[in-house]
């Protein structure tokens, strides 16, 4: 089998950030690298469970909700990925990352859709502290982020 796109990317000199990890048609796929590969940190479970309600919450809240098509995390549990359809420019894109970063690592309350088990399917695997964590920690790295920084390095 041919290897996929996402595999083919240099993982030894992949640091943090937001990349631009494919497009297809409208639809533009982010990387959003929250840790550095193999780098032996890793995004623990329930807190990243917890900052993908909350980012999923917040982008499909926002006024781009119409052009947010997935976010989500990466199996290898470095960051996650975001689609959107083109019709939110990059640089919009950039901004709503950043601005969701704020968000997460600003929240208090319930976490919205595990409140109960008919909402999600692990509703007990969650941790508010590390989400709102992992936030501040990739809002550093994309304090400064901006849209011609979304290529993979080389």
């Amino acid at each position: 089998m041919e290897k996929i796109t996402s595999f083919c990317i240099d993982h030894d000199i992949l640091e943090k950030g937001m990349y631009i990890s494919r497009i297809d048609g409208d639809i533009i796929t982010y990387d959003l690298r929250m840790v550095k590969p193999n780098y032996g940190t890793y995004l623990d479970n329930d807190g990243l469970h917890t900052f993908e309600h909350l980012f999923a919450t917040y982008v499909r809240n926002s006024v781009y909700s119409d052009a947010v098509i997935y976010a989500g995390p990466m199996g290898c549990r470095t960051g996650f990925y975001f689609l959107t359809r083109d019709s939110i420019s990059k640089a919009q894109a950039v901004q709503l990352v950043k601005d969701t970063m704020a968000f997460i690592a600003g929240f208090e309350g319930d976490i919205p859709g595990a409140q109960e088990s008919k909402e999600c399917g692990n509703y007990l695997d969650h941790d508010l502290a590390k989400a709102k964590a992992y936030a501040k920690a990739y809002g550093q790295v994309m304090k400064d982020w901006n849209e011609e920084q979304l290529v993979y390095p080389q």
